[in-house]
């Protein structure tokens, strides 16, 4: 199923990563960065399912446009 998406905001300058975004159906939360990559900190997470990894985010994009409920 197709997912409709509305940017929430970037901190991102020239288009650049990273952005947040919202599931306008399922209201979930998607998050634009660059994956890491690093096999020592992709180690560290805890119990990954197939297909999740992680992005980088920086922190002022959480704070400024996340949503607050």
């Amino acid at each position: 199923m197709a997912r409709t998406l509305r940017m929430l905001g970037t901190n991102s300058k020239d288009g650049e990563c990273p952005t947040l975004y919202e599931d306008v159906e399922s209201g979930e939360i998607l998050v634009q960065g660059y994956t890491v990559t690093d096999p020592e900190v992709l180690a560290q997470m805890a119990s990954p399912l197939k297909g999740e990894s992680l992005v980088v985010v920086d922190r002022a994009l959480l704070v400024n446009f996340a949503p607050k409920e």
